[in-house]
């Protein structure tokens, strides 16, 4: 009768754990640029108002430490990839060194071997070159700007349509140019939801993935936005990056009710998350401007240690939330999580089969089911990279790196936190745990001769040409830029 019973228990929770899986849900990923985990108002921001996405946070199911890269172009490798970003090749944000290594097979082409549609809104940034661009790696929809950011130019192929701007851009539509009216995030999320709108009803479910170049720098805001903060006291940066954060809050809670009157959020995962630290117009220690008391404003980022382009802690935690009405339960998850389980997590609900040999990542679909499942600890490795182009990694191998698990985070050769109990890096262990330290580094050493071979864009000659400067002009040339069709939701 005992064994019976243990048997009984033992399939009920096999599946549990794959009660999710296979099944197929439409999936929206919503990631924004240099936002981070500070400014969202239910994590405790004394400004910024973002009902909507208070909203999702208590309607979601939220990994409360989802760590990412500390720079833009690598967290958008390891999302399209499931495996650290320096094994695609990734080690800056430009310098041809942004490029995913073309035989790295993407989330979009494995979820469209899986039977899904599959579109992209807003920012790649994982190389401008024609063969490494999204409409050529697995996207059947493309709807992007090019280089880092809007009007983003530099001496290499990492460029944008010249002299582009964040109202109005020119933005390249499965790769062609067109006008756009508007601003920026708005304009993504109309097109965002003018796709969804056209697939909902088609019998293949869709992946659309919303990638704002919001709240990334140049901090511009429609007016509106900036105002509330100028009207408070901040500086004109600061007030354009908390208005940027303060649109997307606002077509979130647009995309939503276009979503729910469709009818799909009961087949629909939605995920908010961002790609970095955040950065907020000034240092962590910065006075971001003065309240009408005269009290200065620092910035506020939840008490954490760095912003984007640090490996601590505030240079990688980022928001990760994710709602499934009526199929994932709200709550929180406190073991960590990262980029790189973004897609194995995805493919397991989409039912498809991962690239052999590449995705490093796990399914958080245990912990989706239970937050308190049994979770088996691991390494997970930051190096913030962007050493001088030509110069020999290992010279930078030691240099602004970190080693996490769940208790513990090694950030450099010499500082040791115990995350658990002071999540604010405020205390150096080191000298406390010497096997720790030992342990991580071994993890280290054997992570970076994994990944040093793989780094394969080390050597590669700076274009000559920037490909959407010319593109663009040959467009003007043969024909012009027609003006976007707006869609009708």
């Amino acid at each position: 009768m005992k064994a019976l019973l243990l048997i009984v228990l033992c399939a009920s929770f096999s599946n549990a754990i794959a009660s999710l899986s296979g099944t197929r849900p439409n999936i929206i990923v919503m990631m924004t640029d240099d936002q981070g985990y500070g400014p969202v108002g239910k994590h405790g921001h004394p400004w910024i108002k973002t009902p909507n996405l208070d909203a999702m946070h208590d309607t979601s199911l939220r990994f409360d430490r989802f760590l990412v890269s500390p720079t833009c172009s690598p967290t958008r490798a390891a999302l399209m990839s499931g495996r650290h970003p320096m094994k695609n090749g990734i080690t800056h944000t430009i310098l041809e060194r942004e490029r995913m290594a073309l035989s790295t097979v993407t989330l979009a082409q494995v979820l469209k071997n899986a039977g899904y549609t599959t579109g992209i809104f807003g920012k790649w940034h994982l190389g401008d070159e024609e063969e490494y661009q999204p409409h050529r790696r697995g996207f059947d929809e493309a709807f992007i700007h090019g280089a880092g950011g809007i009007g983003q130019a530099y001496n290499c192929s990492c460029a944008d349509v010249p002299n582009n701007s964040y109202f109005d851009p020119v933005i390249r539509h499965n790769g062609s140019f067109v006008k756009t009216k508007g601003y920026c995030t708005d304009v993504f999320f109309t097109a965002a939801l003018g796709w969804i709108k056209a697939v909902k009803d088609n019998d293949a479910p869709f992946f659309a993935y919303i990638a704002t170049n919001a709240p990334h720098g140049p901090f511009i805001a429609p007016p509106k936005n900036t105002k509330r903060f100028t009207d408070l006291g901040f500086k004109k940066s600061p007030a354009g990056f908390y208005g940027m954060i303060e649109n997307i809050d606002e077509n979130y809670g647009r995309m939503l009710q276009n979503v729910d009157e469709w009818g799909l959020l009961d087949n629909t995962v939605i995920i908010f998350m961002s790609d970095n630290g955040m950065t907020g117009g000034g240092s962590d220690k910065s006075v971001l401007g003065k309240a009408a008391d005269g009290t200065p404003m620092k910035v506020y980022n939840a008490g954490m240690k760095g912003l984007k382009g640090s490996p601590d802690e505030g240079g990688v935690r980022v928001p990760f939330f994710m709602r499934w009405d009526g199929k994932i339960k709200t709550g929180q998850v406190d073991k960590i999580a990262a980029h790189i389980d973004l897609m194995p997590t995805l493919v397991d609900l989409a039912g498809g089969k991962l690239p052999e040999g590449q995705v490093e990542g796990r399914s958080l679909l245990p912990l989706i089911d239970d937050p308190k499942a049994d979770w088996a600890d691991r390494y997970l490795f930051t190096n913030v990279a962007r050493w001088k182009t030509g110069a020999d990694p290992d010279d930078s191998k030691w240099d602004k790196f970190a080693v996490r698990n769940q208790r513990f985070g090694l950030v450099g050769e010499k500082k040791l936190y115990d995350m658990e109990n002071d999540p604010g890096q405020k205390v150096n262990v080191i000298d406390k745990h010497p096997e720790v330290v030992k342990e991580m580094r071994a993890a280290y050493e054997k992570f970076w001769s994994e990944a040093k071979p793989l780094m394969v864009n080390e050597a590669a000659p700076m274009s000559p040409v920037r490909p959407y400067h010319e593109l663009y002009q040959e467009q003007l040339e043969s024909g012009g830029i027609p003006e976007w069709e707006v869609p009708e939701l």
